[in-house]
């Protein structure tokens, strides 16, 4: 949510070091991020486009998820697995709410 607020964030983890993975499909749908190290700088735009993405653990995975809901156009995440293995039917509650999230099966 932070690649869509104005301004600057900054994020620092401190106990997983390759936790920051899914940032370069964060920016293949316009978001502006940096890492250094251990920290990822996060400049907010205005919008993100839909773009084929691969997940690659649980929380990435969630990120690009939420990331799609809020892009223009449509998202595609691939590697859903690690979603699935920890978050039971994230795609029928998120829609509950009003997304439009379409899975296939795995």
């Amino acid at each position: 949510m932070l690649t869509i607020s104005k301004g600057t964030s900054i994020v620092t983890e401190t106990i997983f070091e390759n936790r920051f993975k899914f940032i370069q499909e964060l920016k293949r749908m316009g978001a502006k991020v940096d890492q250094e190290g251990t920290t990822i700088v996060i400049k907010g735009v205005k919008k993100l486009h839909g773009a084929e993405v691969h997940s690659t653990d649980l929380r990435g995975g969630v990120a690009l998820l939420l990331a799609g809901l809020v892009s223009k156009g449509v998202t595609k995440v691939e590697k859903i697995e690690y979603i699935l293995r920890g978050y039971d039917n994230i795609d029928l509650k998120l829609n509950s709410l009003g997304a439009n999230i379409t899975r296939k099966e795995v």
